[in-house]
């Protein structure tokens, strides 16, 4: 008798550790070994995964990179028009050199002609002047706020700030026409 209530209590055991388990994924995304919060608060205000999707380099992954939105848009022309919370993680998967990344990040930028010259290009000098050599699990967290402006953070970058918002267009413009994940 106390041999089957062991074996019962003991599948009891298993199975809650595997509820508690799923429980603790539920609320989560994984690509390629990544996982991010469908959802998370910033500042009072929620924002929504609304993309994620890995990277790789010939055969090598390197980061997963995650868009957050307070708003859902139909197509990006809204996501990047709207004054809500904006946010593009990238969560590294391999050791990248600072070099590498600020020749990564200034070559797709600079593809916007407006941060070639001028206030942009003063601008993408103080976000590519954040960065560091990045190690792999670092994060690199670019957030706009609404009425504030562009926050880089994370441990890929010393951290930096951008105010305003026309930086910030050109910025989710580049990498949203870049890779296209809304409907045109």
């Amino acid at each position: 008798m106390r041999k089957q209530t062991w074996q019962g209590s003991a599948r009891w055991l298993v199975l809650c550790t595997m509820l508690v388990a799923g429980a603790a994924q539920a609320g989560q995304k994984q690509v390629g070994g990544v996982n991010m919060p469908d959802s998370m608060t910033l500042r009072g205000r929620t924002i929504a995964l609304t993309h994620m999707a890995l990277h790789k380099r010939l055969f090598f992954k390197v980061y997963v990179w995650s868009l957050y939105l307070e708003e859902q848009p139909r197509n990006a022309s809204e996501a990047i028009a709207s004054n809500s919370v904006k946010r593009l993680h990238f969560r590294f998967l391999r050791n990248i050199s600072r070099d590498q990344l600020v020749g990564s990040l200034r070559d797709n930028l600079q593809k916007n002609p407006d941060m070639r010259q001028g206030p942009m290009a003063d601008n993408l000098g103080v976000l590519l002047s954040s960065l560091k050599d990045v190690r792999k699990g670092e994060d690199l967290v670019i957030t706009y706020v609404p009425d504030t402006g562009l926050e880089i953070s994370g441990g890929a970058s010393g951290g930096a700030f951008i105010p305003g918002k026309h930086f910030a267009d050109a910025l989710f413009s580049v990498w949203l026409n870049a890779h296209p994940i809304f409907p045109r």
